[in-house]
């Protein structure tokens, strides 16, 4: 053989030149927690390491449009997100960021006109706007500014709970706000129709294409019915519309989901609105990738469930998403650390990067199972969304309750499904042996604790913020608020002037509660398909915990009543919601009232309903403030002998602390199996009565 090197050196073959690549999407992650200076650290820090823009996480007094001093923010302040309760934190929140040159994305809704206003303001006092000859205008500022604000509210009504009026008054805030922006902040996207949560709720993909459809109709009629934007302008509203979207990991099925999105999303804006621009009818979106699927047993699993579910949202160039933003791998544990979210920053980055997945057009046209499944789910969602139409629409179908029984009886079909083993989930319902992992070796290191320190400097921050200001010109400001609430006139002037003034995020939302008034949605438990005729029978688990209820409610002289509680504010009522729906199949008589009660309000209702146990569910992260407030609250109330059970995302070490607080039971997200619980509900019921326990 000659020797292939006697001629010399070879030389190389000449490569073909890389595709050129698309440009990738927004890369965030959604954080915010304990106070406004400690998150501004954590953005900065973010930024540094590559993530081009930010998602806040707002803490649930100011979602609610609470202020840190209110009873009704007691435990919750800086838990689950940033406490902004008036201009001075938002500057510190943005403090060394130019916000003229960032994308910021705002989870926030209820509150959703006031943050927008305080965020415009900071802008202006960066950009140095009334600085004399040669500074910008206010205008000039509110042209440049880019991000997004949540401002949905019909899905809070329907899954995560942070309404603050009833529809009528919110819809009116929503569209305020979408024509102040399209006329005076025209980069800014004024709202997300968002069915993440919606998916969360255990919407299925067609009730989630349909309801957030439903959801984009009964917003975009309002603002073009209320005249505040020209007829000519109206594709400019349509255009600014952006959508934010559940992945879940089924990712076959979430990719056809969102090209049947971008289909139905098309069809709308030309057939019902006429808009002819291909540009103004594009389906913009954003994805926060489903935590509801993270899974606290096994928690190192939740990566590659987060890889596919990215890659339901990236692999298709038609649909693909336009921001994206990752949960950390630890979050059904508890609050994830700044290396964690550093990790799923990096998921993103190696995607976009590493591969050549932006080099392609899309790689599914002309794929017949494709083109099938998303047939398939357009005609469902078609189906649901006339259906809801005919009753009026998405607000009507709010109201009566129908929505959320929907989405309560699709959870509790999906429930059911885990818990017969039909949808099998790893490390959970199958394959549960497993080596010790490193990474949670140390559960109480594993995840981040909120600053304990967080409540009392808010309360210091909003004491000094109120000594330090005008009071009279704050008092104005207010007043011309709820004046102008009692017209049609536009709110986002009048909430421009409070910020300007001074005023807090309470008493901004204070002012509007005087005129609005407050709202409870449906529960939508009543009249919800439990797993009994989702199933089609109650199976031999079941039938046997049913046994076990009557045979106790007979000995104690009556039927047991279990009393299910949401103390807080924390809104995410999915597994209440779940618990009360099991616990009425296995025979309890349920006393459910819904979200966001006092610790008060539910002894109260303990005593006037003479329960015999007390369930409370919470996620927020304020279990150690709020439980034992009901445990001493039962006590002052002669009532120390009825056991208190607790579940919500609870850490080992605090769950130790309550049960040597006296309480009965904690049950965290490992604990799947709802008819187990009821059998341990009765146990419970039983030790406390003492009768035997099997």
């Amino acid at each position: 053989m000659a020797d292939p090197t006697a001629s010399g050196p070879l030389t190389p073959e000449p490569t073909a030149p890389r595709p050129s690549r698309d440009r990738p999407w927004v890369m965030r992650t959604y954080a915010g927690h304990s106070t406004a200076t400690a998150s501004n650290a954590l953005y900065r820090g973010n930024l540094e390491k590559g993530q081009t823009g930010l998602s806040v996480a707002f803490d649930l007094p100011t979602q609610t449009g609470y202020d840190p001093d209110s009873p009704l923010a007691a435990g919750e302040v800086g838990k689950v997100g940033v406490p902004v309760p008036h201009l001075g934190e938002m500057r510190r929140l943005f403090e060394g960021i130019p916000l003229t040159s960032m994308n910021t994305s705002m989870t926030i809704n209820a509150t959703a006109m006031w943050l927008l206003a305080l965020y415009q303001v900071v802008a202006e006092e960066q950009a140095g706007v009334g600085g004399g000859e040669g500074s910008p205008t206010a205008e000039e500022v509110a042209a440049q500014l880019a991000g997004t604000t949540q401002n949905d509210i019909i899905k809070e009504y329907l899954s995560r709970g942070t309404y603050v009026f009833g529809p009528e008054h919110s819809l009116r805030l929503i569209a305020d706000v979408i024509a102040y922006t399209v006329n005076q902040v025209p980069k800014w996207n004024p709202i997300n129709i968002c069915s993440y949560h919606l998916q969360e709720a255990g919407a299925t993909p067609t009730q989630e294409l349909a309801y957030a459809m439903c959801t984009a109709i009964a917003v975009l009629d309002q603002v073009r019915n209320g005249g505040q934007v020209a007829e000519e302008d109206f594709p400019a509203v349509v255009g600014r519309m952006s959508f934010f979207v559940n992945a879940g990991v089924r990712f076959v099925e979430e990719t056809c989901k969102m090209r049947a999105f971008v289909e139905l999303w098309d069809e709308l804006c030309r057939e019902r609105y006429g808009v002819t621009d291909p540009k103004m009818r594009r389906f913009r979106y954003g994805v926060q990738v489903n935590s509801l699927g993270l899974t606290e047993a096994q928690p190192e699993n939740n990566v590659q469930r987060i890889v596919l579910e990215m890659l339901g949202v990236t692999l298709s160039k038609n649909a693909r998403a336009r921001a994206l933003q990752l949960p950390a791998w630890n979050e059904a544990l508890g609050l994830p650390r700044p290396w964690d979210q550093q990790w799923s920053l990096r998921l993103q980055q190696v995607l976009a990067f590493e591969s050549d997945l932006l080099e392609y057009e899309d790689i599914f046209d002309g794929s017949h199972v494709i083109e099938a499944k998303v047939a398939e789910l357009v005609a469902g969602a078609r189906e649901e969304m006339d259906r809801v139409q005919a009753m009026g629409g998405a607000i009507a179908a709010v109201e009566s309750g129908y929505m959320k029984q929907a989405l309560v009886s699709a959870h509790a079909a999906r429930r059911g499904r885990i818990e017969s083993g039909e949808e099998k989930i790893v490390g959970v319902n199958v394959y549960t042996s497993t080596e010790p992992s490193p990474l949670t070796a140390d559960l109480d290191g594993a995840i981040q604790t909120a600053d304990p320190e967080a409540e009392r400097a808010a309360l210091r921050s909003v004491e000094e913020w109120k000594a330090g200001r005008d009071q009279a010109a704050v008092d104005e400001a207010l007043a011309r608020l709820a004046a102008d609430a009692k017209t049609d006139a536009n709110l986002m002037t009048a909430t421009l002037a409070a910020a300007r003034a001074g005023a807090t995020t309470g008493e901004w939302a204070g002012t509007l509660r005087e005129v609005f008034g407050e709202f409870r949605a449906p529960t939508g438990v009543s009249g919800a398909v439990g797993v009994v005729a989702a199933a089609g029978e109650a199976g031999d688990e079941l039938r046997a915990v049913r046994e076990k209820v009557r045979t106790t409610g007979e000995e104690l002289g009556g039927r047991l009543r279990l009393l299910v509680g949401k103390p807080g504010l924390d809104g995410h009522s999915n597994g209440a919601e779940q618990v009360a729906v099991r616990a009425r199949d296995a025979g309890f008589e349920v006393v459910y009232q819904g979200i966001r009660l006092t610790p008060a309000q539910i002894v109260r209702a303990a005593v006037d309903e003479d329960v015999h146990c007390v369930g409370l569910s919470i996620l927020s992260g304020s279990h150690m403030e709020l439980v034992p407030a009901v445990v001493e609250g039962l006590r002052a109330e002669g009532l120390g002998d009825v056991p208190v059970i607790v579940g919500g995302i609870i850490p080992d070490a605090d769950a130790r602390s309550l049960r040597e607080a006296g309480v009965a039971a904690v049950y965290t997200p490992k604990d799947y199996g709802l008819t187990q619980i009821m059998g341990s509900i009765v146990d419970v019921i039983r030790g406390a009565e003492g009768l035997a326990v099997d």
